[in-house]
């Protein structure tokens, strides 16, 4: 990420948006012709900010504004990675104003998942933070007529070393602004010693709205004259509507129109699933209007899917040799010849994100005749860039001009990675010319999710006569995720396979991983800790296995089998184990 090193001097907020300058960024607010109503207020003001780097904006009474480029969904990341920021700039928290931010691909990675928030963003918010603060200590240095080694910044202020000036931020801005932004070699970080917030406990800066009900979740989101839709979706994914009729639903009081959804093919596949829409002057009115409909329903080719029949095609697929995606030594050879051969078999059924808070957004699309010429989407979202990246196409816009604002999540656990919810939101006010919020009811997330695959893991181990494995054979069988992306796609990919199978930490001489192929009947997704849930399951429970089988304690048992992979490897008695 690059931006300007040449001086601000002159240039107003207002200004600055009118030129769009590339060298400096006012809360985020980004500048492309969808997204006026995203930068109006902003646009109002002719206060000069100080606007050092992407994440942080200095306004001349002294207050912060931080940007969360993450979203919020009960893990306290809006609040953890502004306070890096703040920690390295050395700003006191109560004059901090976090600002939540829009869909941006200048911010990097938005996808909250995969607990990296903090391992992908660590280092860049300290950057931020270190920018702002040496600019700021190089401006009271030049205020003084003074070597900018005599300044330090100190709890929203810089100090002189003599300890006889010091100057608030605020004070600062405006000589600030006119100076280069420094290169990342003449940063100093902060010594660990020196930290204010980073490692300290602090509530989330929601807390309090939170308790109170005055935070807004994505359930909450409003927009003026807005209609709320819910929508029946095909009992079978890859189904279509062959007919409908809407004369019941229409005498629901509040419905005020029932609308057909095409299935939207884009990437991921079946995003949205398509269907028939009811909107009303209210969620319920909605809801029972949808329950009013008459749809005769084409199922298409999964009508058949029975999942206890297709466990045992994955079991009987698991239990036969496959796509070998790890060999070390000659583990079927040296199984085969021994006479202690232990085997276990392991399966887990397709799970449901189930988040408390349901998918759920608005979308308000401008249309000038047939063409869209503005799109802004209010949403629950892990993925604010998702949401750009599926809504573009669907509008036939590009993605960067769709205005995505993130609201808190009541959880995700994944599934609001996936924006399907937003497209069909999209393509609901466009046909009808209004703002729509789409909500998803309990039945509709379980039936409708991207599911956590079904499952099978079948292992199988000779033993010596400690109980330890002369070699391991692993084989799993289950839809991947990429079939959500790629509908020829079939066997699980090597990322997948490496969440706890091919990836095995146990010391083992002979060692063979084989996959399985196995076609994806419904739509597959990421859910919490994603194919760990399977293979962790069948691999530490097969060590505990043959622990038992040697009638070992499981404990010392492990120790033992992780060998030369585990870095404490003294004997621990049992109140005394490393965390490991």
């Amino acid at each position: 990420m690059s931006h300007s090193t040449k001086s601000s001097k002159g240039v107003s907020r207002r200004g600055f948006l009118a030129t769009a300058s590339a060298g400096s960024l006012v809360l985020m607010a980004k500048i492309t012709p969808g997204q006026d109503v995203a930068v109006a207020d902003v646009a109002k003001s002719d206060i000069e900010t100080f606007d050092p780097d992407l994440f942080v904006s200095i306004a001349p009474n002294g207050v912060v504004s931080i940007l969360a480029h993450r979203s919020e969904m009960g893990t306290g990341i809006r609040t953890s990675l502004p306070r890096i920021v703040a920690d390295e700039l050395e700003a006191d928290w109560d004059r901090v104003k976090i600002v939540q931010a829009v869909g941006d691909k200048r911010l990097g990675d938005q996808n909250t998942d995969g607990s990296n928030s903090i391992r992908f963003f660590y280092d860049r918010m300290r950057v931020a933070g270190a920018t702002a603060r040496t600019m700021l200590e190089r401006a009271a240095a030049k205020k003084w007529d003074t070597g900018a080694d005599q300044c330090s910044a100190d709890h929203h202020r810089v100090v002189h070393s003599d300890g006889s000036r010091t100057l608030g931020f605020g004070e600062l801005v405006s000589i600030a602004r006119t100076l280069d932004v420094p290169g990342a070699d003449e940063l100093k970080m902060k010594p660990p010693s020196q930290f204010r917030y980073i490692g300290k406990d602090a509530p989330i800066t929601d807390l309090d709205d939170i308790l109170t009900g005055k935070a807004i979740y994505g359930i909450d989101a409003r927009m003026e004259n807005q209609l709320f839709a819910v929508i029946a979706r095909p009992p079978v994914v890859g189904g279509t509507v062959k007919s409908f009729d809407a004369t019941e639903a229409l005498k629901i009081p509040g419905v005020v129109d029932v609308v057909e959804i095409p299935r939207f093919q884009g990437a991921p596949l079946f995003q949205p699933l398509g269907g028939v829409a009811v909107c009303a002057d209210s969620t319920w009115a909605a809801w029972q209007g949808r329950d009013a409909l008459e749809i005769d329903w084409d199922h298409g080719s999964n009508v058949s899917y029975d999942t206890d029949e297709f466990a045992k095609q994955l079991a009987d697929a698991a239990g036969k040799p496959g796509k070998t995606v790890r060999n070390l030594g000659n583990a079927p050879k040296t199984i085969a010849e021994s006479n202690a051969v232990h085997r276990a078999d392991y399966s887990v059924p397709h799970l449901s994100h189930a988040p408390m808070e349901t998918p759920c957004a608005v979308a308000d699309v401008k249309t000038q005749g047939s063409k869209v010429v503005a799109c802004t989407v209010t949403a629950a979202t892990q993925n604010p860039q998702a949401v750009q990246q599926a809504v573009g196409p669907a509008m036939g816009m590009k993605n960067e001009d769709v205005v995505v604002n993130v609201t808190l999540l009541g959880s995700g656990f994944g599934r609001k990675s996936k924006p399907d919810y937003c497209v069909e939101a999209a393509m609901l006010s466009r046909k009808t010319g209004r703002p729509v919020h789409v909500t998803w009811t309990r039945e509709d997330d379980i039936h409708n999710d991207y599911f956590h695959t079904i499952s099978h893991v079948h292992v199988e181990a000779s033993v010596d006569d400690q109980g330890l494995p002369t070699a391991w054979l692993g084989r799993a069988a289950y839809p991947t995720i990429g079939s959500t992306f790629n509908a020829q796609a079939k066997s699980p990919a090597d990322w997948e396979v490496e969440m706890g199978l091919s990836d095995l930490p146990y010391d083992v001489a002979n060692l063979r991983i084989e996959v399985a192929e196995a076609d994806a009947h419904t739509r597959i997704g990421w859910l919490r800790s994603v194919a760990h849930i399977q293979q962790n399951f069948a691999v530490c429970s097969f060590a505990d296995e043959l622990a038992h089988h040697a009638q070992r304690d499981p404990y010392e048992y492990l120790l033992e089998l992780l060998g030369d992979c585990l870095l404490y490897t003294s004997p621990s008695p049992r109140d005394q184990r490393p965390n490991l």
